[in-house]
């Protein structure tokens, strides 16, 4: 009995569906204004200078623009009737720079109407937010309906919670291929919604290889951090471990570095890198295009600074140890299906890539117009170079047809109204990435991690068992903190940078 009242007490306090009702109200509070922050500053190819300054944007209540021009507040239930899309509008502050140097002024500030953002039913945004039972029935609304989901065109549509391997953290795992084994570390590296796979591999000749986009092949990994500036062998084998053990597996590297490349300073090694992302082009373009692609593509969560490149060398130093040390048995590998290693994406999570994609294509959009109008001999306008429905256009197709960004489909589903449970099942399910073809028997397997997380019996029968799951009843989901407040909070403890790396 006491366990009835702990369980009566929790639903006092959290819905059904409070992971992704909270996980939106974080979207709209904080993640809008930081995607807005990334891009910051709009330059254009006007003569004479002209740029474009973000600031604050501001999400407004749920309205409809009606046939006649007026516009008013739309309910859910009249987006449903009415075949509309229950969606708020946004406004950007925008203030133009013009001139180019010291001559550079700032103009009039305007708040610009960019677009219509989908709103989620029962979010702060939503006109049924703090509403009692009273008031939802007389807007039409069924007081134990959980919310959660969208209203586009008519149709209600749900974000089914995406499952992903966790970015940022390197995993090792040993592959077969042309049967020899591989040791291999790997990070998702996620900054910004991209997302690069970076790796460092140990080959049975005992030498170390990386890989990461923008590179064609693999790189010999010594060459990788000589061009990251490591300086001198003892850099390179500080950044990468003091045991003696793994200091005799780096020597046939630092030789095969000398022997068969010629690699001995800086300059050679980004000279090789340069030869392999830039073939055939003059010396300095190759130059500048291997620390360019070093920059944006190697380890984007480090950092994508110059500066940052001697971080990214210890990252990579970190990696090399973590795969020598599986080669040596001092660590095994790690599991893959450890809920540990596990992300969640959230309504939230999924609307932010959504939004930065359509947001990115709407920045072009308004250099394109602005450099459009003065081909025409016409002084720039903000107003006039917006155009709202390249951001709405994106975000609605999207949210009508699943296919999210990133190549993803069947992200947004049709609500299950079949029965009341059925809806709440929709609403806390949890979708793998992984292909429904192939066997994957860990991956459909009960793992032992997810208890109290993950429910043990509720799954489909057939090809998607194991890899459709659904929260366990009283599982609760946090929203993501962002890192950078403990970074600074360990460099306030006056922990260096290199040696978390090193620990």
């Amino acid at each position: 009995m006491e366990s009835r009242v702990l369980v009566d007490a929790f639903f006092k306090e959290h819905s059904l569906v409070k992971h992704h009702i909270d996980s939106y109200n974080d979207f709209i509070e904080n993640k809008l204004q930081k995607i807005v922050d990334e891009v910051g500053i709009l330059e254009t190819e006007i003569k004479g200078g002209y740029k474009i300054k973000f600031g604050k944007i501001r999400v407004g209540k749920p309205i409809t623009k009606e046939a006649d021009g007026s516009v008013r507040k739309i309910t859910p239930m009249e987006a449903r009737i009415r075949d509309l899309s229950y969606s708020a509008p946004l406004y950007l502050e925008m203030t133009p720079i013009i001139g180019e140097g010291e001559d550079e002024r700032e103009g009039e500030t305007v708040e610009v109407y960019i677009g219509e953002l989908p709103v989620m039913l029962g979010s702060k945004i939503c006109h049924l937010y703090g509403k009692s039972r009273e008031e939802l029935i007389e807007l039409g609304e069924d007081p134990e309906d959980p919310f959660g989901y969208f209203i586009i065109n008519g149709s209600e549509k749900v974000l089914v919670t995406q499952e992903d391997l966790i970015p940022n953290r390197i995993l090792c795992e040993k592959v077969e291929r042309n049967n020899k084994i591989i040791d291999v570390a790997k990070v998702f590296s996620t900054r910004h919604g991209f997302r690069a796979l970076c790796t460092v591999e140990r080959h049975p000749d005992g030498l170390l290889y990386a890989t990461f986009p923008g590179m064609p092949g693999n790189v010999p990994l010594m060459i990788l951090m000589k061009a990251l500036g490591a300086e001198s062998d003892r850099d390179i084998i500080e950044m990468i471990s003091d045991d003696p053990d793994i200091v005799m597996q780096l020597v046939a590297n630092l030789q095969d570095m000398r022997e068969e490349h010629n690699v001995y300073t800086r300059e050679d090694a980004l000279e090789y890198i340069g030869k392999r992302v830039a073939p055939g082009q003059p010396k300095d373009y190759r130059l500048k295009r291997a620390e360019t692609v070093l920059c944006n593509y190697l380890l984007p969560h480090v950092g994508v600074e110059k500066e940052d490149l001697i971080k990214k060398c210890w990252y990579l130093g970190k990696m090399a140890k973590t795969a020598i040390e599986l080669y040596l048995g001092l660590r095994v590998e790690d599991d893959k299906d450890h809920y540990a290693n596990k992300r969640l994406k959230l309504a939230g999570e999924l609307m932010e890539d959504l939004f930065r994609y359509a947001f990115s294509q709407l920045v072009k959009d308004i250099k394109y117009q602005l450099e459009r109008q003065t081909l025409r001999n016409k002084e720039p306008s903000i107003q006039a170079a917006v155009r709202s429905d390249v951001l709405t256009e994106r975000i609605r197709h999207a949210m009508a047809t699943g296919n999210w960004v990133g190549g993803r489909t069947g992200v947004s589903q049709l609500l299950d109204r079949t029965s009341y449970l059925a809806t709440i099942s929709q609403l806390r399910r949890v979708v793998s990435p992984l292909s429904r073809s192939q066997p994957h028997f860990e991956a459909r397997d009960l793992h032992a991690t997810q208890w109290g997380k993950i429910c043990p019996s509720e799954t489909p029968e057939g090809p998607n068992c194991g890899l459709v799951k659904n929260f366990a009843l009283m599982c609760k989901v946090t929203t993501d903190e962002d890192d950078s407040k403990v970074i600074e909070l360990l460099k306030e403890f006056g922990l260096n940078q290199n040696e978390t790396f090193d620990n």
